[in-house]
């Protein structure tokens, strides 16, 4: 009897012992392996898989450094392009905002106000917008709000569908405890719907984020007239067999794609941190 007792105790110090071991490795460890183990392939397609020929494809990583990098006039071209595509990647999300929230708000007031406009924004998300781009060049110009338009009609999605989410996903107990205090729809929208669906709001601006990016690039590569930005300057490497300057743009793109997406993230739990419980 004692042995039968004794054996799930057991198993459950185990547990908690191993819980404990993996609560004590640092967040920082699993994303490292990750990264390293994707060099390791990385190296082992570079050198082992392509033939030397076509090594171009892809570059063995301490070669984008090296020759892109740590040269100073391919870094300073790299930098400038960045902070224009920047500059338009940010005025875009900036404008997906502001339409989007106002938008969710007024689809959340009325049920036929939703049933209204929610398709439109479905139907915005499944236009292919590379076939959009040519006619909005030729409806806006060619130059920075072109650019800006399309980076909206990218990004625009997530930010309407989660704001409208978020205000409707509030407790039912804690709207009727509004309605017995007789509170109007903006005190409810302000004092209610709003605080709730903070975190949605700003799950959905840190998804909108990565895509105003993308928004971004792919308005320059269409977008010619103007300063070009990192897109044009990915193409012009691509055209001309450039594979560490290609690598090195991409990637620093990339690299600010994610300190948006970190930085909204940041704020939001500034926001919300202190009293919003997510479960974990």
């Amino acid at each position: 009897m004692t042995r039968t007792l004794e054996t799930p105790v057991a198993a459950t110090a185990a547990r908690s012992s191993t819980r404990r071991r993996s609560r004590g490795l640092p967040r920082w460890v699993p994303p490292v392996l990750v990264f390293l183990g994707i060099l390791a392939v990385w190296y082992f397609i570079s050198y082992v898989v392509l033939d030397p020929s076509v090594a171009f494809l892809l570059p063995p990583p301490h070669t984008i450094f090296t020759e892109a990098f740590f040269k100073p006039a391919t870094l300073s071209d790299i930098l400038v392009a960045l902070a224009r595509s920047a500059g338009v990647a940010l005025t875009g999300l900036g404008i997906a905002m502001i339409i989007g929230v106002i938008w969710a708000v007024g689809m959340s007031q009325a049920r036929w106000i939703e049933r209204s406009l929610f398709p439109y924004a479905v139907i915005l998300q499944c236009i292919p917008i590379l076939a959009l781009v040519p006619l909005i060049g030729f409806w806006f110009g060619f130059d920075f709000p072109a650019r800006v338009i399309v980076c909206v009609m990218i990004a625009l999605f997530p930010i309407v569908s989660n704001t409208l989410f978020g205000l409707q996903s509030v407790e039912k107990g804690q709207r009727e405890l509004f309605q017995l205090q007789k509170a109007n729809r903006w005190t409810v929208l302000t004092k209610l719907e709003f605080p709730a669906a903070l975190p949605a709001i700003f799950a959905g601006i840190r998804i909108s984020a990565g895509l105003a990016v993308v928004g971004a690039i792919v308005g320059d590569f269409f977008f010619r007239r103007g300063d070009p930005g990192i897109g044009s300057l990915i193409s012009n490497y691509q055209s001309r067999v450039q594979g560490p300057e290609l690598f090195a743009a991409i990637i620093t793109a990339s690299v600010f794609g994610v300190l948006i997406f970190v930085v909204f993230g940041w704020l939001g739990n500034r926001a919300v941190g202190k009293w919003y419980d997510s479960g974990k």
